[in-house]
């Protein structure tokens, strides 16, 4: 993973953890595909929780310099949250749907993760 892009990582990591998402991990995407460098993955309590986090988070990434692509005016209501700021995308998502769609496994993250 090229160096900014880890720093940047690193950043989100520490700043979801202090926001109280659980089990946030890095994936290293960048020799598995052409669209994106790193996944950010982390755990969020409730809808509520996400929604906050989510609103909090856009200063977040402004200020490290992130643009993304797909802002909605408010996160949904499925648990599952995608952000998209093209090198880097942030999936927050429910306990539930993080085990059940387990993108680490998807990704073979074992061997990725940083």
């Amino acid at each position: 993973m090229k160096d900014n892009i880890r720093n940047i990582t690193d950043k989100l990591k520490s700043y979801l953890e202090d926001h109280k998402c659980a089990d946030v991990i890095v994936i290293d995407m960048e020799n598995e595909c052409s669209w994106t460098d790193a996944f950010v993955i982390a755990t969020v309590s409730s809808v509520g929780h996400l929604k906050g986090v989510v609103h909090q988070l856009w200063g977040e990434l402004k200020e490290l310099g992130l643009e993304v692509s797909n802002r909605h005016k408010s996160p949904g209501t499925d648990g599952w949250e995608l952000i998209d700021c093209g090198d880097i995308v942030i999936h927050l998502m429910s306990q539930e749907l993080r085990e059940f769609y387990n993108l680490e496994k998807l990704w073979k993250a074992t061997e990725n993760m940083v």
